[in-house]
């Protein structure tokens, strides 16, 4: 009998510790998945940027342009020169760096949310419309590429776009 109660006494002991890791484990789960309040917050504030997303190009046609048929679209631009050279005398040419930067407003793409501007990634812009700007006289231009397209897309609340490009430029 001595025997058959300590297996019984051992039994209960390892069911006992049984539910305290098992108590331990779904308290440590639970606390993982309500996370502190920064963490809510920021759970939330992910899933509004992705409503926000998801709805943004929703019945978006990137063929027109801004204020079609109502008014034109105003494109302001702006270049940052990070390099200039080198120029060839004899081809009468040179090659500049820049930064190249358009702004413009889009109403299509005016969003309601917490934050009052999204930084958006490079594949979104091919999914807008961006104005066909060129360089007169350019002789050929360069997109930088190196390691992914060096774009920059920034969007308004009220659908304003900052659109950043970086492109080496012959003239």
């Amino acid at each position: 009998m001595g025997d058959g109660m300590c297996y019984s006494f051992a039994m209960r002991r390892l069911g006992f510790c049984v539910l305290l890791v098992s108590i331990t484990c779904r308290l440590s789960l639970s606390q993982d998945v309500a996370g502190t309040p920064k963490q809510t917050e920021l759970n939330d504030n992910i899933t509004i940027f992705t409503r926000i997303l998801d709805g943004l190009l929703d019945g978006y046609d990137n063929r027109l342009r801004p204020g079609l048929g109502e008014k034109v679209t105003e494109i302001k631009t702006n270049i940052f020169v990070t390099s200039f050279g080198p120029v060839s005398d004899t081809e009468m040419e040179y090659t500049i760096d820049v930064f190249f930067r358009q702004s413009w407003k889009d109403e299509r793409l005016c969003f309601k949310g917490p934050m009052e501007m999204l930084a958006l990634n490079n594949l979104l812009a091919s999914n807008i419309w961006t104005p066909d700007t060129f360089f007169l006289n350019g002789k050929k231009s360069i997109a930088h590429n190196m390691t992914t397209p060096n774009k920059l897309l920034r969007l308004k609340d009220d659908g304003t776009l900052l659109y950043t490009m970086r492109w080496a430029v012959r003239q």
